[in-house]
């Protein structure tokens, strides 16, 4: 399994932030093994993480060089004051089952 988190620092939304962050999600769930994804936001600080799951690297890449993936990429000074994007392999997920989560399902 792969993850893809990434944390940024907003700076301004507006409607192309919004539209291409809708697209971006639909593309992102039409990609090869994706099994969800999940949101946090730090309330204290505004910074919010978003982590995208897949079985395959394939599916990562797939995202990583979708057209409106390249499209915020190019344009994210205009809505975020930062980022950082961390790439990772599951070695393993554990937990109770009691709670819905992306590796669950």
């Amino acid at each position: 399994m792969y993850c893809a988190n990434f944390i940024f620092d907003t700076k301004r939304f507006d409607e192309d932030f919004h539209r291409l962050d809708a697209l971006i999600a639909a593309a992102a769930k039409e990609t090869e093994g994706y099994l969800g994804e999940e949101s946090w936001e730090d309330t204290k600080t505004g910074r919010i993480s978003n982590v995208y799951y897949w079985s395959t690297e394939e599916g990562l890449k797939q995202l990583i060089t979708h057209p409106k993936h390249l499209e915020a990429k190019k344009r994210y000074s205009e809505w975020l004051s930062g980022y950082q994007v961390v790439i990772s392999q599951v070695m393993r997920t554990y937990g109770d089952k009691t709670m819905q989560h992306p590796l669950l399902e």
